[in-house]
């Protein structure tokens, strides 16, 4: 048995020094949760009490393993503030960091270190500069920046970092942990994550996707075992789909999937359906099992309409058009 002395900080207030027993048994009467962070004596850094061997049996389980080949991405805090423009708070111990698509970033406290990356974020060796530039490229693929940047606490305390969604909408926490360590994305879904994450490409080996589903041809795929945030527009609500239940969805309005989920593109049956009904010529075919998630306003769709308003030429806006501010005197100022 250990006979260190732990100090134990929640919601950033120190507690301690406190022996091994002290703080199990803080553990299991639920003083300390999993947000908590234990110090002592010989480590570098603060780290999540869950994480520490002597204190993870006292959850009753020990945290998983992240998935092969995927780095331990770091514990990190956050907050939702906001409601239809929304931005997520992080705050970050002492060592731990986080990163961002380029102009996602909203404020730092002073201890925050800012730095402009390569590669996938999530912080592993990917074979020299030659790797990362390589999986840098594949980000542009999808419509990204061909940079990340990565947010770390320098300082001798909690700091914290904020992102913001870039159009109206809601942001979805999402913890890998929970989804089998993958998921897959729209391209321009991914806003923040812990680091350690990594987020690459997949390419749906589907011809009617990859050929027809705009959207759906280049996806983001996010791995690792920890937080990951999506932004997405209008209301977002997820589904369950039992094996074999199939479900047809516009293909803006879909933001991400469970890998388990198997995705297709479908024309619309019907020619007059497909030219005239309005709604495109293709929708996204989602057969079970997995969680889908989706967005009620597509940030395409918002801005075609805004595109649509906006006055063309003068007299738009009449119902005869020129013609009506000629008859009316309105082409005289």
């Amino acid at each position: 048995m250990s006979d260190k002395s732990w100090f134990v900080a929640v919601g950033g207030q120190q507690q301690g020094p406190m022996s091994r027993d002290e703080v199990v048994a803080g553990v299991r009467n639920g003083r300390f949760g999993r947000d908590a962070h234990v110090f002592t004596q010989g480590m570098a850094n603060w780290v999540p009490i869950a994480a520490e061997p002597e204190f993870a049996g006292a959850f009753g389980t020990t945290p998983p393993p992240p998935p092969p080949g995927i780095a331990r991405a770091h514990e990190i805090d956050f907050e939702l503030h906001g409601d239809d423009m929304q931005f997520v708070e992080i705050t970050l111990d002492p060592g731990e960091a986080c990163i961002a698509e380029a102009g996602a970033f909203l404020y730092m406290d002073p201890g925050i270190q800012m730095q402009t990356i390569f590669g996938d974020g999530s912080g592993q060796d990917q074979g020299g500069f030659m790797g990362k530039l390589l999986s840098a490229g594949k980000r542009v693929l999808t419509g990204e920046s061909l940079f990340m940047t990565l947010f770390g606490n320098s300082g001798p305390g909690r700091q914290k970092v904020a992102f913001a969604a870039p159009y109206p909408g809601k942001i979805v926490p999402l913890d890998l942990r929970q989804h089998g360590g993958r998921i897959l994305c729209e391209k321009d879904a991914f806003l923040c994550a812990a680091k350690g994450i990594s987020v690459g490409i997949a390419l749906n080996r589907r011809l009617g996707a990859g050929l027809f589903g705009g959207e759906g041809f280049i996806l983001q795929k996010l791995e690792g075992d920890g937080l990951a945030f999506l932004h997405s527009g209008g209301t977002i609500f997820d589904r369950q789909l039992v094996p074999g239940e199939m479900l047809r969805v516009d293909t803006g309005c879909l933001v991400a999937f469970e890998t388990t989920v198997t995705y297709d593109i479908q024309m619309v049956p019907g020619i007059k359906t497909a030219f005239f009904g309005g709604e495109g010529l293709f929708y996204a075919a989602l057969t079970g099992p997995g969680t889908i998630w989706l967005q009620s306003l597509p940030f395409k769709r918002l801005a075609k309409q805004v595109l649509s308003a906006i006055p063309r030429s003068k007299g738009e806006g009449s119902a005869l058009g020129s013609l009506g501010d000629l008859i009316m005197g309105g082409g005289n100022g």
